[in-house]
């Protein structure tokens, strides 16, 4: 598949069919996360891969609305970012989430990335909530989760024509 393919093909999932991702799939797929590029190379990313019911369904009620879907997932990477090794841990956490999902599309597996930064839960921030639920440190920041499992209904991919050449400015 050209890269272009994958970018017209990636969809957020939200609805998965219990199909198990592989050893295989995952590994790929985490693979990609690490080969992310990160401000200075620094790397301060972590991937803690959540594969236990009971902890998805308890990610999936972190935030106010849009984390549902992960009770469902066979799978989710949380997204940790170490902010005693750089500032840019959104940003860093942002590209990796966005390897994942490309990956995960490559390989025909559904992914969608959960937004935690900057959201809520009954008024607490929804990192603080998964951060107790994952026991993590607090200088850990969570850009995301990416929830991985198969399509319950492939969806339609994008296409060419989809893309609006007004957002491109050439500046003289």
């Amino acid at each position: 598949m050209e890269f272009i393919d994958v970018l017209l093909k990636r969809r957020s999932t939200r609805k998965f069919n219990g199909e198990k991702i592989t050893k295989n799939e995952l590994d790929k797929i985490l693979k990609a996360g690490l080969l992310a590029p990160s401000s200075r190379n620094r790397k301060p990313i972590n991937f803690l891969v959540v594969e236990r019911r009971e902890t998805l369904a308890e990610l999936s009620k972190a935030k106010d609305h849009g984390a549902e879907l992960l009770a469902e997932a066979d799978k989710a990477i949380v997204v940790v970012a170490d902010t005693m090794i750089t500032d840019t841990w959104c940003e860093d956490s942002s590209i990796a989430l966005t390897y994942l999902h490309l990956a995960a599309t490559d390989l025909g597996v559904g992914s969608c990335w959960v937004q935690i930064h900057m959201r809520k839960k009954d008024g607490r921030y929804a990192e603080e909530v998964v951060r107790d639920i994952v026991k993590i440190d607090n200088h850990y920041r969570i850009a995301g989760i990416m929830a991985l499992g198969h399509f319950e209904n492939t969806p339609k991919p994008h296409t060419l024509d989809d893309i609006d050449k007004g957002k491109v400015h050439f500046l003289m």
